[in-house]
């Protein structure tokens, strides 16, 4: 069962001159990396005992419900805005060094969220359990390499506006740690000043954590 949303009156919308334009685009997706100071959340995640990856997830992905532009989505060929956003994530299977994907809803604090997504990643067997949703973001971990650029599988679907987020392995610099962050969004919903809007929530929320 899917999220609420409001269905959009793309005739009387003030972003509509932008998103028909970009909806149009050869590829109206674009992708942002950054470096994140990690030094305090790697230190309060680890003394909690949670996974980095998974408490990662939740990290960014209460920042990005926090923006209305990334809760945009197309739906049936409509504008619809979610009232909130699942997750989704891929979870390493060890044995056989294959993902699994993993769907679980947003919960209203880190701990609860930890604890539902760690369950369930061990629990699920299978590698995908079902067509993802609309109403949510995917999050992808590659913890094995520091990049600075990232791109990503295109479906051909221009009507797929799910943000995709992704993080690579950190690194220690002056006594901090760092690590790239990554946003892909549709440029339909999302400019560059809203990917600087989930920059700045997220560095704050890894500083105060």
């Amino acid at each position: 069962m899917s999220n609420h949303y409001e269905l959009i009156d793309d005739t009387n919308w003030q972003r509509a001159m932008h998103c028909r334009i970009f909806r149009n685009s050869v590829e109206p997706s674009f992708c942002v990396t950054f470096e994140a100071d990690i030094t305090n959340f790697k230190r309060k995640v680890k003394a909690q005992g949670f996974s980095f990856t998974i408490a990662m997830v939740y990290a960014i992905c209460k920042c990005a419900n926090e923006i209305e532009n990334f809760r945009y989505r197309f739906l049936d060929g409509k504008i619809v805005l979610f009232d909130k956003i699942d997750t989704a994530f891929t979870y390493l299977n060890p044995e056989t060094e294959l993902f699994k994907v993993i769907n679980v809803p947003m919960a209203d604090n880190i701990k609860d969220y930890v604890e539902l997504a760690t369950r369930t990643a061990k629990e699920q067997k299978e590698y995908f359990t079902a067509p993802l949703g609309n109403d949510v973001f995917q999050c992808s971990p590659m913890p094995w390499v520091t990049y600075t650029h990232i791109s990503h599988t295109n479906s051909g679907k221009k009507d797929n506006a799910t943000p995709l987020f992704d993080w690579g392995k950190y690194y220690l610099k002056n006594d901090k740690y760092f690590m790239p962050v990554s946003v892909q969004a549709h440029h339909s919903f999302v400019d560059g000043i809203h990917i600087g809007l989930l920059v700045d929530k997220l560095q704050k929320y890894f500083d105060e954590y």
